[in-house]
């Protein structure tokens, strides 16, 4: 039995929407519902949990000349390696531009040429120009700062920060609200949430690994307390490595901007040898998995990984990618002038809440929004600079099925019921969970094999067995997730590859989707396969 699982005290308050996290696509859905009475519930201060506002890339748009919405599904599905929804990726290519003209509008100071047009780059395995950045790097950081300032200005959305949705709260065939713990999940009560709808926009998975470039509010929480309420998961084993997280030691790890190799950076060992032109024919280029794997490599084989921007970018290095030139001098690295050590980290998760075209999950009363879903756009390997467009097309969207679904705000007064007492909770920092991220890292990371997913499984099942803690039960339902899909997958397919079975298999070109109760039979019959 879980200690942390009691009937919690609730909130006083009148809302009938509750959305669960405050990145960018909770903030953008907020604003779209506006003046729709919303409460937003964020672990953090919003914009400082939220991986968006980390973005470094910018936002893909087929705004430019010569570019199409057509140009840009094609991408998409190239990069995507076989398994794309195209209809969900053309719908959501195509109100790309307005969702840019939204972000315009609520501020965002996008990069403008002297003309005042937008100005747009070129990113991996993009045919176009068509990223949308903010002063190099910053998009992200940019994007959230003028999206917050909106949303604190909106009498309609009431933040509350600091609270860790820890449980939706399912009755029959609808969740009716939510369960969290507030003082960053610290508290010894829990505060329920009761509302008509929720939207869960809780961020992705990084860390549930050793090596991430996601804040350590994305742990999975999100989709593990979606699948324990029953919803549908699909592609969870699909985890994108960035290739170029800078290697200095750092939890979570700087991150090189993708930008700088369009924009001409290579990636050499400490030989200097270019080592990208002998594995893929877009060099730096290609798609981040197969870049990913060429720098593991090379790491792998102790002659490391770097990133050499002198010559593409050099002297303009501070002023066009301040970010990470600020990463790399606080760790006495120069990129003026020193190639920046990289390794692989998680960066992205493709798979997640599965969700239809209006944000809708399997589940009534259940919308999801941003990295915690898997909508089918990505494929098993996202485009670059698809996440943040993904984020604000499908929370412009959920905000106008549930105007539509719910075309009147029931104002209901919550009522107090009394909390049980219960020991504060540190999940993050605790050895169950250390072990967790270790062992996600070596079992089910960048290389997979069928003997180390094995391996995972029977360490989560006793890492499961011992739990006496809700939160991190959410937390491991979800590295289970993974583990049991990328076991099942026999195959090598985008984000995930397999070293015994390095090919792409026909019958494996399609979905995966699995509920909780498929996963726990086939993480138990694994568990009693024999190991080799």
């Amino acid at each position: 039995m879980l200690t942390d699982h009691f009937r919690p005290q609730s909130f006083n308050g009148i809302d009938d929407i509750v959305i669960v996290g405050g990145g960018l696509a909770g903030l953008f859905c907020a604003l779209k519902l506006s003046p729709r009475p919303v409460t937003i519930l964020a672990a953090a201060p919003i914009g400082h949990g939220a991986s968006s506002a980390w973005a470094q890339g910018g936002i893909a748009a087929a705004m430019s000349t010569g570019d199409t919405v057509e140009k840009h599904v094609a991408d998409t599905v190239a990069a995507g390696a076989g398994i794309v929804d195209e209809k969900m990726t053309r719908m959501m290519v195509a109100e790309g531009p307005a969702r840019i003209h939204d972000l315009l509008e609520y501020g965002v100071p996008f990069d403008r040429d002297l003309e005042g047009k937008l100005i747009l780059s070129r990113e991996a395995a993009h045919s176009e120009r068509r990223i949308v950045r903010v002063k190099g790097d910053m998009a992200g950081k940019a994007i959230m700062e003028a999206l917050i300032a909106a949303v604190r200005n909106t009498p309609s959305i009431r933040v509350i920060e600091g609270y860790v949705v820890e449980e939706l709260v399912r009755e029959g065939r609808f969740i009716s609200g939510v369960v969290a713990r507030p003082d960053a999940g610290q508290s010894k009560t829990r505060v329920s949430f009761p509302a008509r709808a929720v939207v869960l926009c809780s961020g992705g998975v990084g860390h549930l690994y050793a090596v991430t470039t996601n804040p350590w509010e994305a742990c999975g929480q999100g989709v593990g307390m979606a699948a324990r309420a029953g919803a549908i998961i699909a592609d969870p084993e699909f985890v994108q490595f960035h290739p170029t997280a800078i290697n200095i030691g750092k939890d979570p790890a700087p991150l090189a901007t993708e930008a700088l190799r369009g924009d001409g950076a290579i990636l050499v060992n400490s030989k200097g040898r270019r080592f990208m032109l002998d594995i893929h024919p877009d060099g730096e280029l290609a798609p981040r998995d197969v870049v990913s794997r060429g720098v593991f490599d090379e790491v792998k084989a102790g002659r490391g990984a770097f990133l050499d921007c002198t010559k593409a970018v050099g002297k303009h290095f501070p002023d066009m990618f301040p970010t990470v030139y600020a990463s790399c001098m606080a760790a006495g690295i120069d990129p003026v002038t020193q190639p920046i050590p990289v390794a692989p980290a998680v960066h992205y998760h493709m798979g997640g809440v599965l969700t239809d075209g209006e944000g809708r999950t399997s589940i009534d009363g259940l919308w999801a929004a941003g990295e915690v879903t898997s909508t089918g756009v990505h494929g098993a390997n996202r485009l670059a600079s698809n996440s943040l467009l993904e984020a604000v097309v499908f929370a412009a969207r959920i905000a106008e099925n549930i105007k539509g679904t719910l075309p009147a705000p029931k104002l209901t007064e919550w009522g107090d019921n009394a909390g049980e007492n219960d020991d504060p909770v540190t999940v993050e920092d605790s050895p169950p969970f250390k072990r967790l991220r270790g062992l996600m890292s070596e079992c089910v990371g960048v290389v997979r094999t069928r003997e180390s997913l094995l391996h995972a499984i029977r360490e989560i099942a006793e890492l499961e067995r011992v739990n006496t803690r809700l939160r991190f039960a959410n937390i491991i339902t979800t590295a289970k997730l993974i583990a049991v899909a990328a076991l099942q997958r026999a195959e090598s397919r985008g984000g995930h590859f397999r070293a015994d079975c390095p090919a792409e298999r026909p019958e494996w070109q399609r979905r995966t989707y699995l509920t909780l109760a498929q996963a726990e039979r086939l993480a138990a019959e694994a568990a009693e396969t024999e190991p080799a």
